[in-house]
This record gives structure tokens, sequence and C-alpha cells, in this order.
């Protein structure tokens, strides 16, 4: 298939880029810089400028493909909510294209949509249009355009991780560096789910060569990390001290981040890995945080 791509140059999307290659797709990847058009002709793919507020880009890019796969988010988190509202504006200019076709847009959300009782890991077949979380509008407009015929997917996200990234958790090293200590709120035993880049990235392909319309699918690895042990190995990486701190205090010392800092999100995949016959075995979120060069960002 031709696969139009967007965030092809981010971290997740030059892997899934990598997976579709291998498994003979060809990859059409939205960019929008020189340096992004140069990497992805290198890398073998074909290149779509354009940028996700430029809303004819994504359109065109759909309109020469026979499949979507949706990775790009703009990630200022100061502005999370604004940018939860164009991703839903870029996917139903994307769904538009594809109303009336057969052809898939495979979509990206985040596991906390699966909520379902607190203290329980979300599930792949909770979908709550009313969830307080800003990111519910990805999954809204993925839903809008489902009840409209188009084969919409969505592939939900944990802590995606190597030894250079960790999704939220690459922003509490850098704040957990800024303040010289490493702090989790409370007891620390919320818990985040994680996997590795490259588990994600097959995941992705997975859920495009076999996945259904309308399904809902967590690419996790592990169920839950908790906080505090995640707080631990950073501060040994830092070296500097690990305390507990109070939700008052998360909000002076983590700024926006401590919306997400005590937040509990187990998520499972047992669905995901029978559907798909999907099996992670890249390292696990510990292993990479213990492995990683905490000198880099200095």
């Amino acid at each position: 298939m031709r696969v139009f791509l967007t965030g092809a140059t981010g971290f997740i999307g030059r892997r899934v880029l990598q997976h579709l290659q291998a498994s003979g797709h060809q990859v059409i990847g939205l960019t929008r810089s020189d340096a992004g058009a140069e990497a992805l002709r290198s890398a073998g793919a074909e290149v779509q400028r354009g940028e996700l507020g430029d809303l004819a880009s994504v359109r065109a890019g759909a309109e020469a493909a026979d499949a979507v796969i949706h990775t790009a988010f703009d990630h200022d988190f100061s502005r999370f909510a604004a940018n939860c509202q164009q991703d839903a504006a870029v996917i139903g200019a994307m769904g538009e294209v594809l109303t009336g076709s057969a052809r898939p847009l495979l979509i990206t959300s985040g596991v906390g949509m699966g909520e379902t009782e607190p203290g329980q890991p979300a599930m792949e077949t909770v979908f709550n249009p009313g969830h307080g979380n800003p990111r519910i509008a990805s999954e809204r407009a993925g839903n809008a355009l489902l009840e409209a015929g188009v084969d919409l997917r969505v592939m939900r996200l944990p802590q995606v991780h190597d030894t250079v990234r960790q999704g939220l958790i690459s922003y509490f090293i850098g704040i957990s560096r800024q303040q010289g200590v490493a702090a989790y709120v409370g007891e620390g035993a919320n818990r985040w789910s994680a996997a590795h880049v490259d588990d994600v990235a097959r995941a992705y392909c997975l859920a495009l060569e076999h996945g259904r319309a309308g399904e809902r699918y967590h690419a996790v690895a592990e169920e839950g990390i908790r906080a505090r042990r995640i707080a631990e190995v950073v501060a040994a990486g830092l070296d500097v001290p690990v305390r507990s701190i109070t939700q008052d205090e998360a909000a002076a010392m983590f700024g926006w981040f401590a919306l997400f800092a005590g937040m509990d999100l187990p998520a499972s995949s047992a669905l995901t890995r029978q559907r798909l016959a999907w099996q992670p075995g890249g390292p696990t979120l510990l292993q990479d945080l213990q492995a990683m060069d905490y000198r880099a960002g200095r």
C-alpha cells in the first residue's frame, strides 16, 4: 500500500516508517522542513510538504494514499488543550478525503482515554466522549468519521521509550535536573504504562494490516510502573536526591507537568495482543532509564 504518514520524521514516526517499508509498503511522509524532506528521501520515502496547521497539505497527502497513519502531534504541553483541538481538525480534514472509500485511517490517542474505574487498568473497549482529558478531542473526531463510514482505527499510547526519550518522563527528567531533586507525589503509588518505541511502531503496522474499523488498540508492554520507582531511577542517573511532595508542592515544582505527575495511568493490552498477535519484546522502561546517558541533557 501507499501509506501517508504524518510525523514521519518524529520519534515514533521514524520507526513506523521503517517497519512499513520492511513490510513492503511505500510511505509518503509529511514534513515541514528541508531537513525533514531530505531525511525522508534518503530513507526511500516520498515527501508531502506541509504542517499540521495547513489542512490542505494533510488532505493532499491523504488523497494520494491507500491508507493513512497519523502519529504527528504538537507536544507543546503549555498549549495542550489547543493542540488537542488542532489534532481533531487534522483528523477531520483527512477523514473528509477518505469518506466514501475503504481506505483506513489510523489515528493516535493516549491510553488514559480508556480509563474505567479508579485503580483499574484502561481498556481498549472503553470510549467515553465526555472524558475530562483534552486529548479525547482526537477520539471524538475519529468517532464522527467512523459514524460517517470511514474505516477509522485508534492507537492509544503509553509512555513510549528508548534510551533517549521516554514520553512525559523526558520532561520529568528535565525538571528534576533543573530542580536538583527527583520528586513524586504522595507515596508515588500512581502508575504509568509503557512500551519500547520499536514495539509501538510494530503495533501501528499490525493495526494497519490486520486491524478493523472502530477498534481501539493499546500499544502497552508494561501495564504500570509506579512513579516512585521511576523517580528513584532518575535520581540515581542524575545523582540527585529523591523525595515525596504534596500535590500543592507539585504545582510549584513541576509547572504544567503537575497536571500529569500524580495521574494513575495503568493500561491493559490483552485485547490488542489477541487481535493483532502483537507480542512486545523490547527493553522495559526502567532498563532504558538506567541505560541512558544523563549527561546528554546538560
